[in-house]
């Protein structure tokens, strides 16, 4: 295994066993399964890039959810939603602001040598694997047109 990520979302597991945290545990092993399942699918090892890969959709996932209840009038459900993003949230990588965000895009604006709006692709290209998993994808949509305009 050559995930050092997986390996302390493991550890957690046994902690969580031993300490009887059942909800926490809930969440970790399904967390485990997701990614066991995505590297089975894909036929590859699992790397710390497919865990933040994994928690990132997860959290966007428990996110649709919590506003689905929230739209369902199933404000009780919430909680248990935002207590799984709450664990997901300890592995991945800290995220970014907002302004971070901002100084990337003029960074590889300026490498790339995008211009106009018909670039977009150019720095997306860029600085998506950058940001996976610690700023939101569609507002990085929007500060790089932003940026081209």
């Amino acid at each position: 295994m050559s995930s050092p990520l997986l390996q302390k979302i493991l550890d957690d597991i046994k902690v969580a066993m031993k300490s009887r945290e059942t909800l926490i545990l809930e969440v970790l092993r399904t967390l485990h399964s997701d990614i066991k399942n995505i590297s089975i699918n894909s036929g590859n090892e699992i790397t710390d890039e497919i865990v933040v890969d994994v928690l990132a959709k997860s959290v966007k996932q428990k996110n649709e959810a919590i506003d689905m209840l929230k739209a369902g009038g199933r404000e009780e459900k919430v909680a248990g939603e935002e207590f799984a993003i709450n664990i997901y949230k300890r592995y991945l990588p800290k995220e970014l602001s907002e302004d971070e965000v901002i100084a990337l895009i003029a960074q590889i604006k300026e490498s790339t040598g995008a211009a106009g709006p018909k670039d977009m692709g150019k720095i997306m290209k860029e600085i998506t694997p950058q940001v996976k998993g610690r700023f939101d994808a569609k507002r990085v949509s929007v500060l790089v047109q932003e940026a081209l305009k």
